[in-house]
């Protein structure tokens, strides 16, 4: 059975607060280099005849990473300072970042339980892509239960995403014994993302480690290196349950271009653009 999705209102409204923090950043597809070597080859040398580096098949391929913010930080904070006067939230003096955290920009969506916040997110990747361009997304999760309801979520609005904005989202839930996941994610150029648990990249282990280490299949470099390169734009699910500073300092290493943080209840308002609390969500009898 198909499912019906109604555009509500109050959805798409949280969508454009996101969007209008950008206004005047140009629509753009930047491209990098993505270097990868033939691990079968190298091995099979390496052990025939102690080949050097200079012997192996390395190949090129083209990457795509999200295009620097062009505009000023000034002219970020009056957008969303704006936003803000609009959704008669408090307005930002500065912009808010948490400590420790020097660069790039954290906006808070609050979203009562039960109000599509996941769908919500998911759109907002759409419009972020129309009109800046911007492809590369990473949705971190504090849990494996959250990770899976999150992925089950994009299986489920696929087609209705499809009909509204013409192509899907085919997202992959990261596994560090298929590294190859992360070398499609920085070589498409449609919307590419991952959801992954903060377990996979701040826990200690090895297999948590894996992420951090050099494989052949990158030509020796790191599967992080490979991220940083796309400059992702991180979605917080939950943020109240990932606000350590061991997990906030471990996501400076994905090198985001900005942190959205959607929950209902946050323990820390970052420059909050957009409010659905329980009590909105009542007289809109939505729960």
């Amino acid at each position: 059975m198909k499912l019906q999705f109604k555009e509500q209102e109050f959805q798409v409204n949280a969508v454009k607060t996101v969007v209008d923090c950008f206004e005047g950043q140009p629509l753009k597809t930047n491209r990098f280099t993505l270097e990868r070597s033939k691990e079968l080859i190298r091995k099979a040398k390496q052990a025939a005849s102690g080949a050097t580096m200079l012997d192996f098949n390395i190949e090129e391929d083209i990457g795509y990473r999200n295009s620097t913010i062009q505009i000023l930080e000034n002219q970020v904070l009056k957008n969303v300072q704006a936003v803000q006067k609009g959704q008669d939230l408090h307005e930002s003096p500065q912009i808010e970042r948490p400590k420790g955290i020097k660069l790039g920009y954290n906006l808070t969506i609050e979203m009562e339980t039960g109000t599509g916040k996941t769908y919500t997110y998911i759109r907002t990747m759409y419009e972020l892509f129309q009109k800046y361009g911007w492809s590369k997304f990473i949705v971190i999760v504090p849990s494996i239960a959250i990770r899976e309801g999150v992925y089950k979520s994009f299986q489920v609005t696929q087609e209705h995403f499809q009909e509204k904005y013409g192509h899907k989202i085919n997202p992959f839930i990261y596994n560090s014994g298929r590294p190859q996941d992360i070398e499609n994610f920085a070589s498409d150029s449609r919307i590419s993302v991952m959801i992954i648990n903060t377990q996979a990249f701040n826990a200690r282990g090895k297999d948590a480690r894996r992420i951090y280490q050099e494989l052949d299949q990158f030509g020796t470099r790191k599967p992080i290196e490979i991220i940083a390169q796309t400059n992702p734009i991180l979605i917080i699910d939950e943020p109240q349950s990932v606000d350590g500073t061991k997990t906030l300092e471990s996501m400076q290493d994905f090198n985001p271009l900005f942190t959205l943080r959607y929950s209902a209840t946050h323990k820390v308002d970052y420059n909050k653009i957009y409010r659905l609390d329980a009590l909105d969500a009542y007289n809109k009898r939505l729960v």
